[in-house]
């Protein structure tokens, strides 16, 4: 999957599109989430399926069916498999990784 591609997931009744770009579902073209949680792990699980009947995940303030959550993970695991086959994407992580442990040591 190229860094510019985008997967189509739905559109919401505002007219937004939510797609998966670079591996985040994005509303609106903004990121929204990198995760999808299912609806029967969620906090407001309650409100949110009287609100949005056939709701199976919430991807942050997303609500999803389930062959749009299918949608939408099979693209985030694309781009999640052709990042951890990337030299220079693992070595942008461990670069991260020692920086964090650095600043958790009190480095600057």
């Amino acid at each position: 999957m190229d860094a510019n591609t985008s997967t189509y997931v739905k559109t919401t009744q505002d007219g937004r599109l939510v797609e998966v770009i670079d591996g985040q579902l994005c509303l609106g073209g903004r990121p929204e989430a990198d995760t999808l949680v299912p609806l029967i792990e969620h906090p407001n699980r309650q409100a949110i399926q009287k609100a949005v009947p056939g709701a199976t995940h919430m991807a942050g303030r997303v609500p999803l069916r389930h062959d749009e959550a299918a949608i939408a993970q099979g693209a985030m695991d694309t781009t999640r498999r052709a990042f951890v086959n990337d030299p220079v994407a693992i070595a942008e992580r461990f670069r991260k990784v020692i920086w964090a442990k650095a600043q958790a040591e009190g480095v600057e």
